[in-house]
């Protein structure tokens, strides 16, 4: 069995890929990440309010470990500007803030192996 599992929800659809490694599996994330923004930005939406692009999300990419209670889950939001947000939670997600010398995708592999 693996040991980590990408979900990309992307639209309507919903992929799931399977890696032995953390580093495999960080760097699929990275690659799926980087096709959603050579897509574009998303354009701006007005339903009961204005929606600009940066308070879209194109795209969410989530790392889990799996385990008998779900196991630890990470993941980057690819917003409709571009902007990546890291994150880890299951249930209640909270922003990761790398530091300055390490990327989004640093942030989620520190989270999944913390």
């Amino acid at each position: 069995m693996a040991a980590y599992r990408l979900t990309v929800r992307h639209g309507p659809n919903v992929e799931r890929e399977s890696f032995e490694t953390v580093d495999e599996a960080v760097a699929a994330l990275e690659r799926r990440a980087e096709t959603v923004r050579r897509e574009g930005p998303l354009t701006r939406v007005n339903t009961l309010r204005d929606y600009e692009p940066g308070q879209r999300v194109h795209a969410r990419l989530e790392l889990s470990t799996g385990g008998v209670l779900r196991g630890r889950e990470a993941g980057i939001d690819v917003m409709g500007d571009g902007a990546l947000v890291p994150y880890v939670g299951v249930i209640r997600k909270r922003r990761l803030e790398p530091s300055r010398d390490r990327s989004a995708f640093d942030a989620v592999r520190e989270a999944l192996t913390g």
